[in-house]
């Protein structure tokens, strides 16, 4: 959403609407975002629910003011940047792409993308093409720099900055592979959201399904931290844990769906997946079993936050709630990290904080666009 439509009044309003969706509503209804009670009123987790509550409620305001680097060097002129995409059929990595293409045009230098087409194969050769182009900087947009382990020696060799966006664990600089920064969120911060909306959610009372690609070391992980922080509340029961890799999701996740529904019927109440796109695949199967789109399961993806995710979420069909990732704001982020390393400055260490979006506080977005970095940015450049 544009940045002029976030104000105060309306993170006020979203504090109104999070105080009624977590104070509940009868067995069998539903909002979308709306909350779901098991029956009686009662408590598995007092403690841990209070805390996950007003996680949750702090996640869901939007604030006014930018908390992101104030200050910093003027643009660097006439720089050129390669954006190497692991694939921009991936809403994310698009997604961030455009974020750094929109502040080429107000920084003033050059951007290109180059497509990895999603293949090992193809990110190499993508890798190699944006060095043999001999740019100011490269973007790892979306994939593991070990993939590309003879590229990136080339390029440190070549004294190229290569600022990451998803391509390492944790965010900031990386030492091996050498990266100036990593942009992304906290994945801890990211599986404990997501656990906190659930356990809020379902006042402490839910049976949860995780989708998971355990061939992806940082998704393994984040399901695994999922698990843990779901485990802190005694009323909250794992049903499984489907391994379904992101490639396989369109052939395998409506078939598990389906089994998961005989299996489980009414006792499934949540879902939490590592990206949204596996209730896009998982919604055929519910209509099928003639589920309710606004009812249980009720489904959170932990990370993305892609435009078909909103959609879903504000039209209520089989998805309450993401934690997206501010792919607008990440790609102006990356273009400061390179201003800062062309200038011989450190990393800015921002992170930016988890959000969750529901149809109660989306106001109809389709991407979460926080305000304020525009022209905090435009300020430290001298734009």
């Amino acid at each position: 959403m544009p940045s002029h439509r976030r104000t105060a009044r309306a993170g006020a309003v979203v504090l109104a609407v999070v105080a009624t969706v977590l104070t509940g509503c009868e067995r069998g209804t539903s909002t979308g975002g709306g909350s779901y009670s098991p029956g009686p009123a009662r408590t598995g987790c007092p403690t841990v629910l209070a805390g996950a509550r007003a996680a949750v409620q702090r996640a869901m305001t939007t604030h006014s003011a930018w908390d992101g680097p104030t200050t910093g060097p003027r643009a660097v002129p006439g720089k050129r940047i390669v954006y190497v995409a692991q694939t921009m059929n991936n809403p994310g990595v698009a997604g961030a792409a455009k974020g750094v293409q929109e502040a080429a045009k107000t920084i003033g230098w050059n951007v290109r993308v180059i497509d990895g087409q999603g293949t090992p194969a193809g990110i190499q050769a993508a890798f190699s093409q944006a060095i043999t182009l001999r740019p100011s900087g490269i973007v790892i947009g979306g994939f593991d720099p070990h993939l590309t382990a003879q590229q990136v020696a080339k390029a440190n060799a070549a004294h190229i900055p290569l600022v990451g966006w998803h391509a390492v664990d944790a965010p900031g600089p990386s030492k091996d592979p050498k990266l100036f920064s990593n942009v992304t969120t906290r994945v801890q911060d990211v599986a404990r959201i997501s656990a906190d909306w659930i356990i809020a959610h379902s006042h402490g009372h839910a049976g949860v399904v995780v989708f998971t690609d355990a061939s992806i070391p940082f998704a393994r992980n984040k399901s695994e931290l999922i698990k843990k922080a779901l485990a802190t509340c005694s009323g909250i029961r794992l049903l499984a844990e489907e391994n379904i890799p992101i490639p396989d999701t369109s052939s395998r996740t409506p078939q598990e769906v389906s089994s998961l529904l005989s299996r489980f019927r009414d006792r499934w109440t949540h879902s939490v997946a590592i990206n949204d796109v596996y209730f896009a695949d998982a919604a055929p199967a519910l209509r099928a079993a003639r589920k309710k789109g606004g009812g249980a399961p009720f489904n959170i993806g932990a990370g993305d936050g892609d435009p078909s995710a909103f959609q879903r979420i504000n039209s209520r069909e089989f998805q309450a709630a993401t934690v997206p990732e501010p792919f607008a704001q990440q790609g102006w982020q990356i273009l400061d990290e390179f201003n800062r390393a062309f200038s011989g400055r450190p990393a800015s260490g921002y992170v930016a904080p988890v959000h969750i979006t529901t149809a109660a506080d989306s106001g109809g977005a389709t991407t979460w666009d926080p305000p304020g970095y525009r022209a905090a940015y435009r300020k430290i450049w001298g734009r």
